[in-house]
């Protein structure tokens, strides 16, 4: 498969069949996927969660049967430099995170999901569930505005819950080892995977119900084309406020549903 190219129907369902275990495990609840607008192109923007595989390929599919929407996820380089692996993600739509595949999907129409927090919020630290870690970004709001794309900003529940973190990565960068590497500076510190343990002490994911609530759609045609940074602040805090939102339903839902 080339970078653009997606799989056929028929591989998608045998993909689909693939996940069916994980579902009936995670029993996922989707809320306000009738506000994904028809128009194209879309930009669907949410948080992150701990690890960042657990609820993903069940929204992509869901999104997928529901809407007909195939999502092209915005994936760190450092994905496509690992054999097999790459490849794997390429099959669900994940495409190397450059502006460049980012405005050639806009331009084509398709559906694109990011998550600005990135790799920070893979990697949460202790006491990080459901947060935002978006920096100053503006990145995503920038190639929104420029290309009129509309963003649908959506919220996950569930899988920051699936692992207790034992050590993290502010942890590490206290030890000995994390003081040395910082101060060489080889050391990523937005992405130092947290040791976790799961479901009764083993690496396996608690089997946690996963909730997700997709917000109105934010539309960028008032602002003309505009990609200054006013405007893509007012844009980004608007897509920040929708999301925050949406998990704080999300959460809310989740404790009716555990009483």
């Amino acid at each position: 498969m080339t970078a653009f190219d997606r799989p056929s129907d028929a591989t998608l369902r045998v993909m689909h069949g693939l996940l069916r275990p994980w579902r009936k495990v995670t029993r996922p609840v989707f809320v306000g996927i009738e506000h994904v607008p028809d128009e194209r192109p879309l930009l669907f923007v949410g948080n992150h969660t701990l690890f960042g595989v657990i609820d993903v390929p069940l929204m992509f599919f869901e999104l997928w049967r529901k809407r007909g929407i195939f999502l092209r996820a915005l994936g760190h380089h450092g994905h496509f430099k690992v054999p097999v692996w790459g490849d794997f993600l390429r099959r669900f739509g994940v495409i190397d995170g450059t502006r460049e595949n980012c405005a050639a999907l806009m331009a084509a129409g398709e559906a694109v999901l990011v998550f600005p927090g990135g790799s920070r919020e893979v990697a949460k630290r202790k006491g990080e569930r459901y947060r935002l870690f978006w920096k100053d970004r503006l990145g995503f709001a920038k190639m929104a505005l420029r290309h009129r794309c509309t963003i649908v900003p959506f919220g996950a529940v569930g899988a920051d819950d699936a692992y207790d973190i034992v050590v993290d990565g502010d942890d590490l960068l206290r030890t000995p080892v994390g003081k040395l590497g910082r101060k060489l500076g080889v050391l990523d510190e937005d992405f130092l995977p947290p040791i976790v343990r799961g479901h009764r002490g083993t690496p396996l994911p608690k089997p946690e119900r996963l909730y997700f609530r997709f917000e109105p759609p934010i539309g960028t045609a008032e602002w003309d084309g505009r990609d200054d940074e006013t405007a893509a602040r007012a844009v980004r805090d608007r897509t920040r406020a929708a999301i925050e939102h949406a998990l704080t339903e999300l959460l809310a839902l989740r404790a009716r549903h555990q009483r």
